[in-house]
């Protein structure tokens, strides 16, 4: 076969794994026998598919050939024998042996009698060659490094074991040539060919009446909005086939059809006529292209330019990237050169806060990152981005990581979630919604795409094509298909579905340099376009927005290799320059910052200048020098309005211009009522993210009373015909359960005489359950992965597995001091990974590794004795540890020092909770006080004792513990008496339940995974479940329905916890010793439908609060899985009656002359 023969079935081959057609492309592989793919022959190897890796390794070789091939064909035979007797199937041991392995018998005969000598043995590990046999998987792994070794050295895979290496869509660009060239043979070559097949050359038909300067609107054909040709224009010269129709074009025109299922199709259809590298120049485009908009008409340039510099901001370092919250339009965020953090009150000229960069969890993070951080130190922000609704916002560094903030309003920024996203630089990120779900898409130096769940960071999506850096990512819907465009630094443009399936377009852009792309619908969205290449191209999509119809314009700006800028709108459907502006200048080191705005207009920031330009006219209409002082390429960036503009200037400043609306806008007082909606959106997003801090509740039942919280943190005051409406949707009756009939519950099994169960807590993987008894042992139970449970996560319907290593080592014990255990406290501390284990029982703390149960370390023996223990949630080697002498000590287990002493408590130390958001700890006592430690210099910040309704003190010691909510700013205290929901900064109590006079005593309390309640157990043997919002009692679980009838009546529940995956699960461990596992959602009636129980009860509130400085009303609809805020002023507010069923609430809101109509279920 010729060389050319040869090179062809390669680029079939890429093809077809291009495409997927895998099985296929190994069938090509092992009939040619030109490529060995080694990754798949493993994959065969490692999952014991034997008949079909000999099937595939005997396209190339024989076992005849030679040694090294005889040697692999009886390695794969004899680990198939093996195997089967291993797993006692004798009968196909003998099978294999007497037609696969008999061949063999001739040359070693020897060999042959022991393999048949097996057959009698009941373990081969007996046999003396094999009693070092593991297990199959390490087997395996064991004999591909073996055969990979014999391949490489069989001189018959010489030049076979590597794949060529050749451009991504290679056969296909070789057929767009193709195609290139038959057009332009073409007598009557037309602008918008329609090529339906590659079985015969392509010839344009001739054409009659033909106008090569037709409109969009009068040309467009259906067929022509599918297709994928190469266009020309008789404008052009024949042998010019310079900007070509690219695919991605196609893909998403106007004219492509409005059903989804078409829309896909054109999407796939368009990829398969993906054109080449443009052949010819922009300048000879300059000097051919006729412009419609080229006439010398005056333009009056409009009034609503941002011109008037009103503001500048002094950053402590150069600004790489900025952008506005797209609802509060005057909060700018700014991120810098140095890595910081900046966020700007653009009307008051005021910084609210400032963060310098830090890595949140160095341990989590590669060792790739750590060995780049530790050569250079320097980080820098290569892009800040608000997500769409403002509640959140993304950094991408200069190395490897992303952070996610959320924002809360005002100078409220918490630290969200930190991912090791690439390799190098982070170089651009953005968020989407496919599917309703939020994720951050991010882009860097390693070439990849990768998509990320902002709640989990779990990597939903892995894109990978490109064979440079990637340097922008854009998401889009059009047509309601969800796609990501990206762009590298060789000038590729790429299109992905949210799939696995490679991407749908490859598209070279003109001068092959940095491209950054955005669609912008007029008057609803607006786009920053940011280069940072000498040779590069920016392309931007806007819509004309004319009764949901969208008429669709591109731009491109950029610079080419000689520093001729260039800005241009394109013709989308023949993909030809439609209009070339004039006014760029010539620059080599100028990089070209570009962005549409919402009046039809395009600006762009180039020579120490903003420009800009009527998209309709290719004259400058107009410069703006910002009073001067801007560098040759400032970055620039308006608000969501068009009103304000931000500009980098000399000397580390921000430049704000604005419109004569914008003057407006940032003269408005605060708190007058023509901004006043902002201003209680803000306040109303912390309520809603802290929903523990709204409404107030109604006393129910007997056993306890809510009370309310200081009145200073709602921000406004609560109406009386406000608590009527809540107390009246708020009518329910208490559930009680009985008998075991009425709750879904499991006993663990247990085969130890134990103890009261001290201490309980899951796994953080949801699969196991740890608890710790009074006599100082520890129980772990784990739950089988089988088809009984398929997540292999905690459950009630499948009973675990009391858990002991195989070591035989026996269950982990503390030490014990003194004969009575019952009066030792007994503590724990699980780490973040599940791997160690801290406890104490009043003896020596003892550090237990958790896979093999071995005590690895001891320290601190008593007096004093640990009371309480807590991991660093940054740091697993810095424990917090409370003692017994009221003290808590800061260990550093690695370095086996304490690193501080905190003194405030006068009894014993009980409780201790970390914040990463907020940097504290939170410490509680019997004493019944909490502090709140700086965890970074350990200092105390705030002490007070448990608050009691009206002023009362505790008047009995008691053990106390503390845990924080998900927001990491709120954190429940437990109390014999009392539960309380506290602010953490403040230790202001939100909510709180307090035990009736003739109630019992909490003995532990918990909140729910998702904190939406709080499991409570009391020493009358009762489980209360509370909703976590106002401390509600919604359901009890009385002892009748889970102790035994035989039971001692002085036995109850110690201990609770929570599942930390499912909502409606938890255990407690009892007095005498057992553990049992609830899952309360499993009951009929109320509460059994979860998602019913959690509207009727607590999850629908209706709250409207008035502010006290203007006349604003502000309706607030919640529930467990969204919230919709509306602020308007009074006069426009027209509130109907509400109607309220359950958890279904309408209101009517009446802003000027429109009617707004909210229905949430």
């Amino acid at each position: 076969m010729s060389t050319l023969s040869k090179e062809l079935v390669f680029l079939i081959l890429q093809f077809l794994e291009e495409e997927g057609f895998r099985k296929t492309a190994h069938l090509l592989e092992r009939e040619s026998g030109f490529y060995f793919d080694m990754k798949y022959f493993e994959d065969l190897v490692l999952g014991g598919e034997w008949d079909e890796a000999e099937r595939y390794f005997s396209g190339f070789t024989s076992a005849s050939d030679n040694k090294h091939s005889t040697k692999v064909y009886f390695e794969i035979r004899k680990q198939n024998f093996l195997e089967a007797l291993d797993s006692n199937d004798r009968e196909q041991a003998l099978g294999i042996l007497m037609k696969s392995l008999k061949v063999f018998a001739p040359d070693h005969e020897e060999l042959f009698k022991e393999m048949t000598l097996l057959l009698t043995f009941n373990d081969i590990r007996e046999h003396d060659a094999l009693s070092g046999y593991g297990d199959t998987k390490s087997e395996r792994m064991m004999l591909m490094c073996d055969l990979k070794k014999i391949i490489e050295a069989n001189p018959i895979f010489h030049g076979k074991l590597k794949f060529p290496s050749i451009q991504s869509q290679r056969l296909r660009r070789l057929i767009n040539q193709s195609l290139n060239w038959q057009h332009m043979r073409c007598k009557d070559p037309h602008p918008n060919p329609n090529i339906k097949t590659l079985f015969v050359d392509h010839v344009c038909q001739p054409q009659h009446n033909f106008s090569c300067v037709q409109s969009t609107e009068n040309n467009s054909l259906p067929s022509q909005a599918t297709s994928s040709p190469v266009p020309t224009s008789d404008n052009w010269n024949s042998s010019q086939s310079t900007i070509t129709k690219s695919a991605f074009l196609g893909a998403v025109c106007p004219g492509a059809p409005k059903n989804t299922a078409t829309a896909v199709e054109v999407l796939e259809d368009s990829d398969q006529m993906s054109t080449g590298r443009p052949s010819g120049t922009l300048d000879d485009a300059t000097s051919t292209v006729t412009s419609p908009g080229q006439s010398h008409c005056s333009v009056s340039i409009p009034n609503d330019l941002p011109k008037t510099v009103t503001r500048t901001l002094n950053e402590e370092t150069s600004p790489m990237s900025m952008d506005f919250h797209p609802v509060q339009q005057t909060v700018l965020l700014v991120g810098t050169c140095a890595g910081d953090v900046g966020l700007w009150n653009v009307r008051s000229g005021e910084k609210l806060l400032s963060r310098n960069f830090k890595v949140w969890d160095i341990e989590a993070c590669s060792m790739t990152f750590k060995a780049a951080l530790l050569n250079d130190s320097y980080v820098s922000v290569n892009r800040i981005m608000w997500a769409p609704d403002g509640s959140l916002f993304g950094v991408a560094y200069s190395k490897h990581i992303v952070q996610l903030f959320s924002y809360h309003g005002g100078d409220d920024m918490r630290q969200q979630l930190e991912i090791d996203a690439h390799v190098g630089g982070v170089n651009d990120l953005a968020f989407a919604a496919p599917h309703r779900q939020l994720l951050v898409i991010t882009c860097g130096d390693d070439k990849m795409i990768k998509v990320w769940d902002v709640v989990t960071g779990a990597k939903q999506f892995a894109f990978d094509g490109h064979d440079a850096p990637v340097y922008s990512v854009y998401p889009h819907i059009k047509e309601n298909i969800h796609v990501v465009f990206s762009t590298s630094v060789d000038g590729k443009i790429k299109l992905w579905l949210y799939d696995a399936l490679g991407a749908r377009v490859d598209h070279d852009a003109p001068g092959l340099g940095c491209t950054k792309m955005a669609y912008s619908a007029d008057g609803k969205r607006f786009v920053l376009l940011d280069l940072s290449f000498h040779w590069n191209i920016m392309c931007a999509i806007t819509f004309n927005a004319v009764v949901m119809e969208y008429f669709t314009r591109l731009f491109s700006c950029g610079t080419s290799k000689d520093g001729q800028s260039f800005l241009i709108e394109w013709n989308e459907n023949e993909g030809i320059a439609e209009r070339i502006y004039q006014g760029l200048g010539k620059c080599p080191s100028s990089i070209v910052q570009f962005t549409t705005i919402k009046n039809q207009i395009l600006a762009a920031a180039d020579n120490h200048m903003i420009k800009f330009w009527d998209m309709d006219h290719v004259e400058l209409l107009t410069t703006i020098d910002g009073d001067g002082g801007l560098p040759a390429n400032p970055h620039i960036c308006f608000n969501k309005e068009g009103t304000l503009l931000a500009v980098s200037a000399n000397e580390n400043r921000i430049k704000i211009l604005a419109t004569d609306y914008g003057l407006q806008l940032l003269q408005t007082s605060e708190n007058c009522s023509g901004d006043a909606s902002q201003v209680l959106s803000e306040t109303l997003r912390k309520l809603v993210i802290n929903p523990i801090t709204v409404g107030a509740s109604a006393g129910v039942a007997d056993a306890g009373h809510p009370m309310d919280g200081d009145a200073k943190n709602l921000n406004g005051v609560e109406s009386k015909s406000t608590r009527e409406v809540i107390n009246k949707s708020k009518v329910w009756k208490l559930l009680e359960i009985n008998s075991d009939s009425q709750c879904q519950s499991l006993r663990l099994p247990k085969h130890v005489k134990t103890n009261k169960i001290s201490r309980l807590i899951y796994t953080h993987s949801g699969n196991a359950i740890l608890a710790l008894s009074s006599n100082a042992i520890h129980l772990l139970w784990k739950w089988p992965q089988n088809y009984l449970n398929s997540s292999g996560k905690a459950t009630t319907k499948v009973p675990p597995l009391l858990w002991q290593p195989k070591s035989g080592l026996q269950l982990m014990s503390n030490e014990l001091t003194g004969p009575n255990t019952e009066e030792a406290v007994s503590c724990f501390a699980l780490s973040k990974n599940d791997s160690y284990l801290m406890s104490a029982s009043g003896g020596m703390i003892s550090l237990f590794n958790m896979i093999t149960f071995q005590t690895m370390k001891t320290i601190m023996r008593p007096p004093p004795a640990a009371t309480c223990i807590a991991f660093h949630p940054q740091d697993n080697n810095i424990v917090a540890i409370g003692m017994d002498n009221s003290m808590v000590l800061i260990y550093n287990v690695r370095l086996g020092e304490v690193k501080s002493k905190l003194e405030g408590h006068s009894k014993r130390v009980t409780g201790l909770a970390f914040s990463n958001a907020l940097n504290v700890l939170v410490s509680s006592g019997a004493d019944s006080q909490l502090f709140v430690w700086n965890s970074v210099s350990w200092e105390k910040c705030k002490s007070r004792l448990f608050q009691m309704p009206c002023g009362k003190l505790p008047t009995s010691p008691s053990d106390t513990h503390v845990q924080f909510h998900q927001d990491q700013n709120h954190f429940l205290a437990v109390h014999k008496a009392h539960l309380g929901i506290y602010e953490a900064r403040e230790l202001t109590c939100i909510k709180q339940w307090v035990s009736g006079e003739f109630s019992a005593p909490i003995s532990d309390a918990t909140f729910s995974c998702d904190n939406q309640m709080v499991y409570a157990s009391f020493v009358d043997g009762s489980v209360a479940i509370f909703d976590a919002l106002n401390l509600d009692l919604h359901c009890r679980i009385n002892p009748t329905a889970y102790v035994p009838c035989n039971a001692s009546s002085n036995v109850y529940p110690h201990a609770i916890a929570a599942h930390p995956h499912k909502p409606t699960q938890f255990a407690v461990g009892l007095t005498d010793g057992e553990v049992y596992v609830f899952e309360p959602q499993e009951v009929g009636g109320r509460t059994r439908n979860h998602k019913r129980c959690k509207h009727r009860s607590y999850m629908t509130h209706f709250t409207t609060l008035q502010s006290r400085h203007c006349n604003t009303f502000v309706t607030l609809l919640s529930t467990d899985k969204e919230t919709i805020q509306i602020a308007c002023t009074r006069k426009n507010l027209c509130l109907s009656k509400d109607s309220t069923t359950h958890s279904f609430v309408i209101t009517f809101l009446r802003v000027k002359k429109t009617l707004y109509i909210l229905a949430l279920v």
